[in-house]
C-alpha cells in the first residue's frame, strides 16, 4: 500500500472530494444491508403464516427506497473520487511536460522520445487507476465486508460468523505473494511497452529513410519481435493476475459450505430460524464482491506502484540548468564576451572546446569557421544555456549569464540550429511561432528578409498551407529560411545561424545576408558556415580547429596571415567558378 503513502500530497489536497466520496461509499454500504435483512423477515413470516398485504407492502417500499437511495448515492461517489484521480492524471502529465521542458538536452540523451511518451500515457493511466478504483475497492472493501461482518455476528450469529470466516487468512496470505510477484513483472511489462513506444515514434519518423534502404521488411520484423516481448511480458503479468479470481472463488466456495453445513444444523437445533439463515447466506453472498474487490486491489495497487515509481524517477531527475536565486528579469543587451578556458560535456572525457576568448561589440557580425566537429555549435549552445561549465565564462551585457534569467535570456537569442523543427500547422504559425500575436505584415517582412515570401505565395494555400510533421512537404532551403524568418519575426538582440545557409545557393544566400545587413543595423548577429562566403562580411572571424581557435580577424586580416582561412577560402572560389563552367 506504499503507493497510498506516496500519493498522500493529492489526497490532502483533494480531501473534501475523497473524504464526501468516502462518506456517500459508507452509506451505500449500510443501504446495501437492508435487502438481505428484508428477505429473512418476509421468509420468517411466510413461515410462520403471519404475512399480510400491508407487511409485504411495508417492507416492499423500503427495499424500493433503498434501491433509489443506492442509484444516486453511487452516481455521486463515481464522481467524487473519480473525478479526484482523473484531476491527479492531468497534475502529473502537466508536471512531467514542464519538468521536460526544463531539461538540458544531456537528458534527451540518455531518456528516448517513445520512453517518455509511454511515461506521460500509459503509467499515469495506471496510477489513475490506483487513485480512483484503487481508493473504490479498499474503502469499498473495507466498509462493505465490516458492516455485513459485523451485521451477521450481531444480529444472526457471532459463531457462525466466525466458522464461515475461517478461510479467510489463507485468502490474505496468497493475494499478498500474488502481488509480490505481479509488481516485478508489471515493471518489465512497462518497460516493453516503452520501447515498442519507442521503436514507434522513431521508424514512423525515420520512415523515408528505411524506404530509401529497401529496410522495411527488416524494420517490420524489428517492430514484430518487440512486439511479442511486450505480449509475453504482459501474458506473463495476466498468469499471475488470473490466479486472484480461481483463488477467491474457491475460499468464497469454502465459506459458503461452511455456512450452510454448520448454519443447517443450528436451525435443527432451533438455535437460528430459516429466515436468519437464509439471511445469513445473502449476506455471505455480499462479502463475495469486498473479497474479489481486495484481490483486486492488490493488482491496482502493484500496477499503480510500479508505474509510480517510474514517474517519479523521472520527476526526480535533476534539473541541471536552472535560475540563481538573484537571477534578474531583464532581457539582455550589450557586448558579447567568451573567456572559456575548458568544455567538456558530460560523462565525456575529452574537452570540446579549449582557450576560446573573444569579445563582440553590440551591433557587430561574428562568424566562425571550421571543420565538422571543430565545436562551431558548441561555442553557440553555451551561449544560450542549453550546457554550462565550471571554466567557462560567458558576459552579455557586462554580466555572467547565470545573471539573466534563462527565459530573458533566451528571449534576447532568435537560434536557428542546423536541424530544423517546424511544426504541424500552416506556414504563417510556424513562422509566428515565438510571436503568436505578430500580425500578417510582420510575418510577411520576415519572410521576405529570408527570400521565403515568394516561395510561400506559390504554395496552395499560400501562408495558410499547412507542412506536414517537421515540415515533411517542404524542401531543406524552404525550411531553413522558414526556421530565419521565425527568429526574424523575434527581433532579437542577437541572431544565431548555426550553419543555416547550407541548403541554399549562392544567389539566394547573398541576397539574405544582405537583407539581414539593412534589417539588422545595431543588431548582434552570429553565424556559422562551412561556405566561407556566408560569413566572409563580418566583422570578425573566428577558425575553430579541435576546439581551439586557430585564427581571428576580420576577411582581409585572414587573408594576409595566409593560415587555413585563405587555403579554404580560394579552394570554395575555385569551386565555385569551376561549377559555373570556369
Amino acid at each position: 500500500m506504499k503507493v497510498f503513502l506516496d500519493l498522500l500530497w493529492f489526497f490532502k489536497q483533494e480531501k473534501k472530494a475523497y473524504l464526501s466520496g468516502i462518506f456517500i461509499l459508507g452509506v451505500v454500504a449500510l443501504l446495501q444491508l437492508v435487502p438481505p435483512k428484508v428477505i429473512g423477515i418476509l421468509v420468517d413470516h411466510i413461515h410462520d403464516q403471519t404475512i399480510t398485504s400491508s407487511i409485504l407492502v411495508k417492507w416492499v417500499v423500503i427495499l424500493l427506497f433503498s434501491g433509489i437511495a443506492m442509484y444516486v448515492l453511487r452516481y455521486f461517489w463515481r464522481i467524487k473520487i473519480f473525478g479526484s484521480a482523473v484531476k491527479l492524471s492531468m497534475l502529473l502529465r502537466n508536471q512531467l511536460y514542464h519538468h521536460f521542458t526544463r531539461m538540458s538536452p544531456s537528458f534527451y540523451q540518455k531518456r528516448r522520445v517513445g520512453d517518455l511518451m509511454a511515461h506521460a500515457t500509459n503509467d499515469l493511466q495506471a496510477i489513475q487507476q490506483t487513485a480512483g478504483m484503487g481508493i473504490l475497492t479498499l474503502v469499498d472493501s473495507i466498509a462493505t465486508g465490516g458492516f455485513v461482518i459485523i451485521t451477521m455476528a450481531a444480529t444472526i450469529s457471532w459463531k457462525l460468523t466466525l466458522i464461515s470466516l475461517i478461510p479467510m487468512p489463507i485468502m490474505a496470505v496468497l493475494t499478498s505473494w500474488y502481488g509480490t510477484h505481479l509488481h516485478k513483472r508489471f515493471h518489465k511489462a512497462q518497460e516493453a511497452f516503452s520501447s515498442l513506444n519507442d521503436k514507434t515514434q522513431e521508424s514512423i519518423t525515420g520512415i523515408k529513410v528505411i524506404k530509401t534502404f529497401g529496410q522495411e521488411q527488416e524494420d517490420i520484423q524489428d517492430f514484430k519481435r518487440q512486439s511479442e516481448d511486450v505480449v509475453a511480458k504482459n501474458i506473463s503479468v495476466a498468469k499471475v493476475d488470473s490466479l486472484y479470481d480461481p483463488t477467491i472463488s474457491i475460499i468464497v466456495g469454502i465459506s459458503f459450505f461452511l455456512a450452510v453445513s454448520v448454519g443447517s444444523s443450528y436451525v435443527l437445533k432451533g438455535e437460528l430460524s430459516i429466515g436468519q439463515l437464509i439471511s445469513f447466506t445473502t449476506y455471505l453472498g455480499l462479502l463475495i464482491w469486498p473479497m474479489l474487490a481486495f484481490g483486486w486491489l492488490f493488482n491496482i495497487v502493484e500496477r499503480g506502484r510500479a508505474s509510480y515509481d517510474r514517474v517519479a524517477a523521472l520527476l526526480n531527475e535533476k534539473v541541471e540548468i536552472a535560475d540563481r536565486p538573484d537571477a534578474v528579469d531583464l532581457i539582455p543587451s550589450g557586448d558579447i564576451e567568451y573567456q572559456i578556458t575548458s568544455f567538456t560535456y558530460p560523462n565525456e572525457q575529452s574537452p570540446v572546446l579549449t582557450n576560446i576568448a573573444f569579445r563582440l561589440k553590440q551591433g557587430e557580425t561574428l562568424g566562425i569557421a571550421g571543420k565538422t566537429g571543430s565545436g562551431k555549435t558548441t561555442l553557440l549552445k553555451l551561449l544560450i544555456r542549453e550546457f554550462e561549465g565550471d571554466e567557462v565564462n560567458i558576459r552579455f551585457g557586462g554580466k555572467p549569464l547565470t545573471h539573466y534569467k534563462i527565459e530573458k535570456l533566451r528571449a534576447a537569442i532568435g537560434y536557428v540550429p542546423q536541424d530544423h523543427f517546424l511544426f504541424s500547422a500552416t506556414i504563417a504559425e510556424n513562422i509566428a511561432f515565438a510571436r503568436y500575436d505578430a500580425s500578417k505584415a510582420e510575418i510577411d517582412n520576415a519572410a521576405k528578409v529570408a527570400n521565403i515570401h515568394e516561395d510561400i505565395l506559390h504554395f496552395s494555400e499560400g501562408y495558410e498551407t499547412v507542412v506536414g510533421e517537421r515540415g515533411v512537404s517542404l524542401s531543406g532551403g524552404q525550411k531553413q529560411r522558414i526556421s530565419i524568418a521565425r527568429a526574424l519575426l523575434m527581433n532579437p538582440e542577437v541572431l544565431i545561424l548555426d550553419d543555416s545557409l547550407s541548403a541554399v545557393d549562392a544567389k539566394t544566400e547573398e541576397a539574405i545576408l544582405s537583407s539581414l545587413k539593412q534589417n539588422r543595423a545595431g543588431k548582434t548577429t552570429m553565424i556559422t558556415s562551412h561556405r566561407l562566403s556566408a560569413i566572409q562580411h563580418a566583422d570578425l572571424i573566428i577558425v575553430l580547429d579541435e576546439g581551439r581557435m586557430i585564427e581571428s580577424g576580420s576577411h582581409e586580416e585572414l587573408m594576409e596571415q595566409k593560415g587555413w582561412y585563405k587555403e579554404m577560402f580560394l579552394r570554395q572560389q575555385l569551386e565555385d567558378l569551376v561549377e559555373q563552367g570556369g
